[in-house]
């Protein structure tokens, strides 16, 4: 998953960075309100953490701007701020979560968790494509029960994929959301390292649709 971290308190922002990346996701900060609104209308994530003390623009006046300009991403808030008519300024701008400070960091990255999985149509916290499955909460993989090796590089991937199942995802999609905006690799990095997660599951999950990019579906069952 990438994540738009907004928040202009160096120390914290480190911090929340390295938690998240240890969850296995990648991270993108902007320090400000106006970097934020930008970015956040201009770049593809699957969510963002928006801290509402921002100098320049505040958090809430770029989450209007986010959903002005039709940006749908989850928003998780951020705030030193625990009155009541700022959780609803939040909520009535169009945030999906709210937590306030103080954080247990960890909490941050299961939250996030449970908005993109939420969005993505999924209840339960396991995503499972045939004898593939996914715990979001642990960020562990299992096949036929039995934990999957993977590179923090081929999770982020498969992670991917597995929130979208039965979709064909492009291979600048993929890129976009494995890494960060200036190190996307070409089309053949994707390809190797699709080529190495298909190798490791041994079964044929991840379909190429020719000149579109991949699809991951389990296989077909045989007819009665």
């Amino acid at each position: 998953m990438r994540i738009l971290l907004v928040e202009d308190d160096a120390i914290l922002a480190g911090r929340l960075r390295e938690v998240l990346e240890e969850a296995g996701l990648l991270v993108e900060i902007a320090a400000d309100g106006s970097q934020a609104a930008f970015l956040g209308c201009t770049e593809d994530y699957d969510a963002a953490v928006l801290d509402l003390g921002l100098p320049g623009q505040d958090g809430i006046s770029v989450l209007h701007h986010w959903r002005e300009h039709g940006r749908d991403l989850p928003v998780l808030i951020l705030t030193a701020r625990g009155r009541w008519s700022d959780k609803l300024a939040g909520f009535g701008a169009g945030a999906d979560d709210y937590l306030t400070k103080p954080l247990h960091l960890e909490e941050v990255v299961l939250r996030l968790r449970a908005l993109v999985r939420r969005t993505r149509g999924h209840a339960d916290p396991v995503l499972r494509v045939g004898a593939l499955a996914f715990d979001t909460l642990s960020s562990r993989f299992t096949l036929d029960g039995q934990p999957l090796t993977l590179t923090a590089q081929e999770q982020r991937i498969l992670a991917y994929l597995m929130h979208r199942p039965d979709q064909v995802v492009s291979r600048s999609e993929i890129g976009e959301h494995v890494y960060a905006r200036d190190l996307e690799p070409d089309s053949n990095t994707v390809d190797v390292l699709i080529g190495r997660i298909r190798r490791k599951l041994g079964r044929p999950l991840i379909h190429t649709e020719r000149g579109l990019g991949f699809r991951l579906s389990a296989p077909a069952t045989p007819p009665g």
